[in-house]
């Protein structure tokens, strides 16, 4: 079992987008039982708030559904409890540090730094644009796949 937690300032963009981007990529790939997929935030700006109405209105979109999926805040205990630790951003991904005391076993990253483009993905909480947030984190997760053994488009 692989056990992956997305991470983004207040987990109702880009951290759950991913999170359900994830699922249904294993999902469509028939191997959804050999993960563990969760996201969280890094603030408690969001604690409780469902996805926000247009990062769900893009999953839906695609055909995802994230209901039920509710904000909370990464804790030092997800360090343990996660093989990867993916952040959107390299802010993200200095908190993440902070809040898990180090990263001595190397497991945080940003999501598109395994991409053949490294860079950090915009918040689209700012910028409005979730097609690009789609589109990168889309990107992230084809590469995280292809890289664990599970490549291929599907």
């Amino acid at each position: 079992m692989i056990k992956i937690l997305f991470v983004c300032l207040g987990n109702i963009c880009r951290s759950p987008m991913a999170e359900f981007i994830l699922k249904d990529l294993v999902r469509r790939r028939g191997i959804a039982d050999e993960f563990t997929i969760a996201s969280c935030a890094t603030s408690d700006e969001e604690l409780g708030n469902p996805v926000y109405p247009p990062a769900r209105r893009m999953l839906a979109g695609h055909g995802i559904d994230c209901s039920g999926k509710r904000a909370r805040q990464m804790v030092r205990g997800d360090y343990e409890q996660f093989d990867l630790l993916f952040g959107m951003e390299n802010r993200n991904v200095r908190r993440m540090r902070a809040i898990c005391g180090g990263d001595p076993e190397g497991k945080i990253a940003r999501l598109l730094d395994g991409t053949a483009r490294p860079r950090d993905i915009a918040d689209p909480w700012y910028t409005g644009d979730f097609q690009q947030a789609w589109d990168d984190i889309y990107e992230g997760c084809q590469a995280l796949l292809e890289r664990l053994g599970y490549g291929g488009e599907q």
